[in-house]
């Protein structure tokens, strides 16, 4: 009867571990998946998801989430510094086919960064204008709360071009995945050059600043 007891007890230990294997590697296989950001600039009520950022965020940050308000589509003859392109003091090219962006400053080549713009199903748009002054340093995301960067959030140091898209950083585990595309329509950068970005735009404003994405 004790052997009889001893193998019962053996024969559950293994059904219990064949169990859980399968739900541990898929729990880690989870963590490693890709985490799509939390805005969705796809959204049609993605205005006032944002207006509602906005408020949280200057009130959490005692900052504007604008630095300039540039709405329309800027041309060279439409705003006011004149400047287009490569004539901007901040020039961000995005080559899509590269997944990179080229960053030029005062027109001289300054960086080149892997990037991942959208995925299949949320491909970017292409740009060709000033950001529109919308900015944020943090942006801190309910739905993935694992996707967070020194708690600046998923989207840290964001710089948006247009409605939802934007240039920003992205979270640890997405890091690997930068260099191809992968994301749910803005333009993930590693969160030490969406600062250094960041910080540029905010230095220059968005009148001196150009971003392309083709």
């Amino acid at each position: 009867m004790k052997a009889i007891r001893i193998l019962t007890v053996l024969t559950w230990t293994a059904a219990i571990l064949i169990c859980s294997v399968p739900h541990l590697s898929s729990a880690a296989n989870a963590q490693q998946s890709n985490v799509l950001d939390e805005l969705d600039p796809f959204s049609p009520d993605i205005d006032a998801q944002l207006e509602k950022i906005d408020r949280h965020y200057q009130s959490t940050t005692n900052k504007s989430a604008w630095i300039d308000r540039l709405r329309a589509r800027a041309t060279p003859e439409q705003n006011s510094s004149g400047c287009f392109r490569g004539s901007c003091k901040v020039y961000a090219h995005v080559r899509k086919s590269d997944q990179k962006l080229y960053l030029s400053v005062d027109g001289n080549p300054y960086a080149e960064w892997l990037v991942s713009t959208g995925a299949v199903g949320h491909t970017t748009p292409d740009f060709d204008r000033h950001p529109n002054g919308r900015i944020y340093d943090q942006y801190t995301s309910s739905t993935f709360p694992g996707g967070n960067w020194k708690g600046l959030g998923n989207m840290p140091y964001a710089v948006f071009i247009e409605g939802g898209f934007a240039v920003h950083g992205t979270s640890a585990g997405n890091f690997k995945y930068l260099g191809r595309t992968a994301s749910h329509g803005c333009v993930r950068v590693h969160p030490d050059n969406g600062f250094i970005f960041n910080r540029l735009v905010r230095e220059n404003g968005a009148r001196n600043v150009w971003i392309q994405i083709d």
